[in-house]
């Protein structure tokens, strides 16, 4: 009896930084049946960014360091990377190459076109056509991704935001090329152990049981916008008279710059904390009662996910696939863009109203549970792969 051949995938992802594409990449090379062999090939995090290479440990998965794949482009380092993989294509031999975010989605694409590859596919995990750059800058990227686009079977959106985004807004591809499939993460273990990683996160930080613990997590560069998350808490300060403590959970090339302002924030009595990467941010959301997001670009926010996911209410700018993965005044409140008074104002209420947090934090899990699990991602993803392949083969025959 001849032994069935496995379906290769070679799956490409920009660098192995904190976030979701790390995961995303993590949950579908480890979780994907038994008919599917998958690569895992990926650039190292720059020098101001968090290593992720503990989830791939931690998930007992391999993956292939790419050092010339780097975040900026560069014609010397992008054209050695190009070659290498290219070289890895060969050696590999995949049926499907999978590529996740721009610099690798770029790449990627491009070498799996030149090797001929029979299926390849790019996952948006956010996209750089606002709020990132100037007008000639993302005309040209805009550019380079409907040429990218011809050159690709399929494009997987993260949230019907995105899709809408990519084929209406900024007209990328038809929208028929477009698959949403949302991410995934395992998420049982924000559910788990609330109640004793609350009191252990809470003893750390000197919490008191009237303190009321906010946070905003993610890397310190402008797209987050951490700026207005300051005006923010200014704002609340001089409107509340409840013990608020405020953390900056992340780390990034504005951390001496937004350090340097909390000093200021620290002498008009303002607590406000800032923590760098937190590893266990299952245990360390737990101790929060309410958790922000301030970003002027997002693709699919992993916090605003594992904040629901922990049982913590939410509040975030109305921006990417925000209003997909957030149930609008019954999980949280989703603001308008840099509307400072109306943040404040929500913030505010979250903040002197506990039955309403109690009651957002009670609907967080049975929203993102299931639909963000990577046992769904997982399903997802394998069901376009096998779309994928019989349409191909029905047109080989």
């Amino acid at each position: 009896m001849h032994k069935e051949k496995k379906i290769r995938v070679l799956r490409i992802i920009n660098r192995f930084n904190i976030g979701g594409p790390t995961y995303n990449a993590v949950f579908l090379t480890k979780k994907l049946s038994d008919k599917y062999e998958t690569m895992l090939v990926g650039g190292a995090p720059e020098k101001t960014e968090a290593d992720s290479m503990h989830i791939l440990e931690e998930y007992g998965v391999k993956a292939k360091i790419l050092n010339e794949m780097k975040r900026n482009p560069s014609f010397f380092s992008d054209r050695m990377a190009y070659k290498e993989l290219k070289k890895i294509i060969r050696e590999f031999n995949p049926d499907i190459v999978h590529t996740h975010a721009s610099k690798a989605g770029a790449l990627g694409r491009k070498a799996a076109h030149s090797c001929k590859v029979p299926i390849i596919i790019h996952t948006f995990h956010g996209h750089v056509f606002h709020s990132y750059f100037g007008k000639t800058k993302t005309t040209i990227f805009k550019f380079i991704e409907r040429y990218l686009a011809k050159k690709t079977t399929s494009i997987i959106a993260i949230s019907e935001k995105q899709k809408q985004e990519l084929s209406i807004e900024h007209k990328i591809c038809h929208p028929n090329k477009i698959e949403v499939i949302p991410l995934g993460f395992d998420l049982n273990k924000f559910k788990e152990n609330r109640t004793e990683n609350r009191i252990k996160i809470r003893l750390k930080h000197k919490l008191n049981d009237d303190h009321i613990a906010i946070c905003i997590t993610g890397r310190l560069v402008p797209i987050k916008n951490h700026d207005f998350f300051l005006q923010v808490v200014n704002e609340v300060h001089q409107k509340t008279t409840k013990k608020v403590v405020f953390f900056i959970v992340g780390d990034g090339e504005l951390y001496q710059d937004i350090e340097r302002k909390t000093k200021t924030m620290k002498h008009h009595g303002i607590d406000i904390r800032m923590t760098s990467w937190v590893k266990k941010i299952d245990e360390f959301n737990a101790g929060m009662d309410i958790i922000c997001l301030t970003s002027d670009n997002e693709g699919t926010p992993v916090s605003l996910i594992e904040a629901q996911a922990s049982g913590v209410p939410v509040i975030s700018t109305n921006v990417g696939g925000v209003s997909n993965i957030v149930k609008n005044k019954e999980t949280g409140f989703i603001i308008k863009k840099n509307d400072l008074h109306a943040y404040a104002s929500q913030l505010l209420k979250l903040i002197e109203d506990q039955e309403l947090r109690n009651s957002f934090s009670s609907k967080g899990w049975d929203f993102v549970g299931k639909k963000y699990h990577y046992n769904t991602l997982v399903k997802n993803t394998e069901s376009h792969y096998e779309k994928l392949l019989s349409e191909k083969n029905d047109k080989r025959n």
